[in-house]
């Protein structure tokens, strides 16, 4: 029973087979010589294939021992040899489709495609050496050199595929048109985003910072790691990455500490009215002058200046300068300062004072009668 069901399972998958493929032959081809035919065209390919690839392998051969070991490793013998493998890639392609039928007219058009964007490539490596080479001799900021290089790409990449297309018959106006009513759309709807890219744009040709300067955006303090088109990223001493729309930067106040060199730090000492501000100021400058993070050049030489008369402290300012490798640890320097400063004020007996008030009462008549009868009888008890 069970082999009864098989067999006719089976016939009935083979009679499908057999009606699908006559169909698609029109009930007339005769499927084994179809199958020789394409045997033979696939080894006949293969062949082919094979040649191309050992007339490559020869060809690099002797050109790679015609310019010597030493100069093959130069990128434009790479560029070369990438060049030459298309071109045999190619015309592999146009040979094996030729066998199989093509039309001389698609081979026609897939040739002349194939050479225009060989060409358009090589016109890329080209041009892009030369705008590379112009950026770094007048040293423009690699942000800006990496929009240009982007944006170089993405138009080459465009017309060439313009030019492909139109090899084939396609209608490259309408197709521009198209893409221009698209580009439309997508503009009006992502409105924040190309607003957010022109400001990139904008912050990039005005550079009010630069990858690495420590800035203050919309009242965060951050190391510049990453210019985009779209955001800027900052890193916090804390190692906490913020990325901020270049739309809000670009309408922000912006505080460079790094534009500049040197920067000063000021850090706050309070002392006793009753100590000398000179004697404080002939303790902590030893500490300054010998501290190893602390600019002592021309211009920059440490300083401590009477900043204020405070309700309970005179009020000193110790005026330092660091250089902008040092922005990133300038709070540790400001601590290490401080405390050795405080443990010299220590050493000298100099008095760093704390708030406190101090109550005067008129006379003090209001607590005379209370403050008297105690008087005997203390005297008493002694």
């Amino acid at each position: 029973m069970a082999e009864s069901i098989f067999a006719a399972v089976r016939e009935q998958i083979k009679q499908n087979v057999s009606d699908t493929l006559n169909a698609f032959g029109d009930g007339q081809a005769d499927w084994g010589e179809l199958a020789v035919h394409a045997l033979s065209q696939l080894l006949i390919s293969a062949l082919y294939l094979g040649l191309f690839l050992v007339v490559y392998a020869l060809l690099i051969s002797i050109v790679r021992f015609a310019v010597g070991k030493k100069r093959a490793q130069h990128p434009l013998f790479n560029h070369a040899r990438t060049g030459i493998r298309y071109l045999f890639g190619l015309g592999a392609l146009l040979v094996i489709m030729a066998q199989f039928g093509a039309a001389p007219e698609l081979l026609k058009s897939m040739a002349r495609a194939g050479l225009m964007a060989l060409g358009f490539f090589v016109g890329w490596l080209v041009a892009g050496r030369l705008i590379r080479e112009a950026m770094s001799r007048y040293r423009l900021d690699p942000s800006i050199r990496q929009l240009v290089e982007n944006l170089f790409s993405v138009l080459t990449a465009t017309f060439a595929a313009v030019t492909v297309l139109a090899q084939f018959g396609f209608d490259v106006v309408s197709i521009v048109a198209g893409l221009g009513i698209v580009g439309i759309a997508v503009g009006f709807a992502a409105q924040s985003t190309l607003s957010n890219f022109i400001a990139g744009i904008t912050l990039l040709i005005e550079r009010p910072f630069r990858i690495g300067d420590w800035v203050t955006i919309n009242g965060q303090d951050g190391k510049v790691v990453k210019i985009a088109l779209r955001t800027t990223w900052l890193r916090t001493r804390d190692n906490i990455f913020t990325m901020i729309p270049n739309d809000s930067v670009a309408s922000s106040d912006i505080v460079n500490y790094s534009a500049e060199g040197a920067t000063r730090l000021n850090i706050p000492v309070g002392i006793a009215y009753k100590e000398s501000a000179k004697a404080a100021r002939e303790v902590i400058m030893p500490v300054l002058l010998a501290h190893p993070e602390v600019l002592q050049s021309a211009g920059m030489e440490p300083r401590v200046v009477l900043k204020n008369l405070g309700d309970s402290s005179v009020d000193l300012e110790v005026k330092i300068w660091i250089t902008p490798d040092n922005l990133d640890v300038q709070p540790r320097i400001m601590a290490d300062v401080l405390e050795q400063v405080k443990e010299a004020l220590d050493d000298a007996g100099i008095e760093i004072p704390f708030p406190h008030l101090q109550l005067f009462i008129d006379e003090a008549k209001g607590l005379k009668p209370l403050v008297e009868p105690l008087y005997p009888k203390l005297a008493g008890k002694s």
